[in-house]
């Protein structure tokens, strides 16, 4: 008897068996060996359309590095790579990429939720901030003690949707309990 199993590129497969029973019930469980196994590996490539051709650029996008208020364990900072495409407030694009902003303020009820009111929501932005759009009036009211690199993510808008760049934002400066220099 030799067993043949068939894979198709979908991960499914069949088993085909080859064999003569003579008189007796055939249960695999007893008479298959599997030593002497063959695997054949069946499939086809899709062909691609005329019409479609495949894209050389990737789209525009901007490269974040986020870097948290604690260090790691071996003293290096903690950074976080995203990507998002341009256009978004930089709260919302945190919010998505699972990036704490909010810290000891997350509690319900302890932040405005993008209003611009209680600045719960203070980035420092280290790189990329020409890729920013200019302070808003809340920003200006909230912040004018604080270093000019320092943004509310809430009001902040992070290029338009053809950008491309890299913006590094410190999280939570005012808990930030080292120093330390970003490089490339």
């Amino acid at each position: 008897m030799s067993p043949l199993i068939h894979l198709n590129s979908h991960f499914s497969f069949s088993l085909s068996l080859s064999c003569n029973f003579n008189y007796k019930p055939f249960t695999p469980s007893k008479n298959l060996n599997f030593s002497r196994l063959l695997i054949r590996a069946t499939g086809t490539i899709p062909e691609t359309s005329p019409d479609i051709t495949p894209a050389t650029e990737e789209p525009p996008s901007i490269w974040f590095a986020f870097v948290s208020s604690v260090l790691l364990p071996d003293g290096t900072p903690d950074v976080h790579r995203r990507s998002a495409c341009g256009g978004q407030k930089l709260r919302d694009i945190m919010l998505d990429s699972n990036i704490d902003l909010y810290g000891p303020y997350a509690q319900p009820l302890s932040n405005c939720a993008g209003g611009g009111t209680c600045a719960t929501c203070m980035v420092e932005v280290i790189e990329g901030k020409e890729l920013l759009n200019p302070r808003t009036d809340k920003e200006m009211e909230k912040l004018k003690r604080k270093p000019k690199n320092w943004r509310l993510a809430c009001q902040t808008t992070v290029g338009n949707p053809d950008s491309r760049g890299l913006v590094v934002i410190q999280q939570l400066p005012e808990w930030k309990a080292h120093e330390w220099s970003y490089e490339k």
